[in-house]
């Protein structure tokens, strides 16, 4: 006999093929960072966060289908797997899919598209989905991919435009257009729904770690480890460190068991996790780039206003986003992350003469305090629930 029950729907993990197909997405994240570093201009991030946003929304598409079905489906299977493979050939063509291999990415990433439809087709099959739910953005995923291939034989601003219209066309479906039906689209599993979203932060922090890795290392691995380069990677951990413990400590949690709660589950799940988690990981994507080119260069001078602006700002845009993810799910407004956000920004516009370094320091050193008063506010409210309990109890012992 099992010691352990097995684990029913309401519970279920992310599975063993899921956690494969991750893999592959974290070739393409580490594809976006590429791109965005060799053109760390305001063209350059443009470009560089339409195909984040490609990229998440494609991901993204298949955690809500595979949600919708059993982790042992051999339909899950089959469509992770082969989707795995069109991703793959998408990220290999990110770095020139602004030029000739535009027409590889928008054929690559339409299959995974496609793949995401054929996968939720059989959970409707299945009674785990909605048919009726699902008919509206499935013209509009349709729609999108047709813009983006035909994008594709075009060049320059034409290109540009068409994916931005096939992109937001793909985000309006769920968002406005079908809005109400969606409700109705399926019973979220929400263990496996907030870990599937978790794990995919901690892939692009993984990515933020691999940056400060390579950058400190050099183009051919031979770059001697001076103490300031030591120090400056030591920090870039550091804010790494920060951000991820703003996300996981206690947060993660909390919003996972809200949503357990909510009324209105598809639609805070959709807003919450699908919209602003986007926000999230463009931060770190951004910061990534900041401090691999930070590590890269001479940490004793001051960086680039494009470099300090991706550092500083990266971490600003994360934590704007994390504020927003627990606005709307916990109804939590997060002073604290607006605040360093902030100042973050006032750090890039006047830290022009620091080292790089001692940039890097400041920065770490206001998530430090960011950290030190929410682990502060959430020791007080878990002492308040203590004394809660210990007077119940007491309650109960003396009636």
């Amino acid at each position: 006999m099992s010691d352990s029950a097995p684990e029913t729907a309401d519970e279920r993990r992310s599975a063993p093929v899921e956690l494969f197909w991750d893999l592959v997405f974290v070739f393409a994240i580490t594809q976006v960072t590429t791109l965005l570093w060799h053109d760390l201009s305001w063209a350059g991030f443009g470009r560089a966060m339409l195909v984040l946003a490609l990229v998440w929304w494609a991901w993204s598409a298949f955690v809500w289908a595979a949600n919708a079905q059993p982790a042992s489906s051999p339909t899950l299977r089959v469509c992770l797997l082969l989707s795995s493979i069109s991703i793959f050939v998408a990220g290999l063509s990110i770095p020139h899919a602004f030029g000739d291999e535009g027409t590889l990415f928008a054929i690559s990433y339409a299959i995974v598209r496609f793949l995401h439809l054929a996968l939720y087709a059989d959970a409707s099959r299945r009674g785990s989905a909605s048919w009726s739910s699902m008919v509206g953005f499935m013209i509009t995923i349709t729609i999108g991919m047709v813009l983006l291939i035909a994008g594709s034989f075009t060049s320059g601003t034409a290109r540009i435009v068409l994916w931005v219209l096939a992109a937001a066309i793909d985000y309006a479906g769920p968002a406005w257009l079908t809005r109400e039906r969606l409700r109705g689209l399926q019973h979220v599993v929400v263990a496996h729904f907030a870990e599937r979203y978790s794990l995919f932060v901690i892939i692009c922090l993984g990515e933020s770690i691999v940056a400060i890795g390579v950058g400190a290392l050099g183009q051919n691995g031979e770059r001697a480890l001076s103490t300031e380069l030591v120090v400056a990677v030591a920090l870039g951990v550091l804010i790494t460190v920060a951000m991820w413990w703003t996300y996981f400590e206690g947060f993660a949690e909390a919003a996972a068991e809200r949503l357990r709660r909510h009324r209105d589950p598809v639609l805070a799940a959709a807003d919450a996790y699908s919209y602003l988690h986007l926000v999230i990981v463009a931060g770190i994507i951004t910061f990534a780039v900041g401090v691999k080119t930070m590590t890269r260069g001479s940490v004793t001078v001051p960086l680039p206003g494009p470099d300090r602006l991706a550092l500083c700002g990266g971490v600003a845009i994360y934590l704007v986003g994390t504020a927003a993810f627990a606005l709307r799910l916990l109804g939590a407004r997060q002073y604290g992350e607006l605040g360093v956000a902030g100042a973050l920004i006032v750090l890039y516009a006047f830290g022009g003469g620091l080292p790089a370094w001692v940039l890097a320091a400041a920065v770490a050193a206001l998530l430090g305090g960011l950290c030190l008063s929410e682990a502060e506010a959430v020791r007080r409210v878990i002492g308040s629930r203590g004394g809660e309990a210990s007077r119940t109890a007491d309650e109960r012992m003396t009636g």
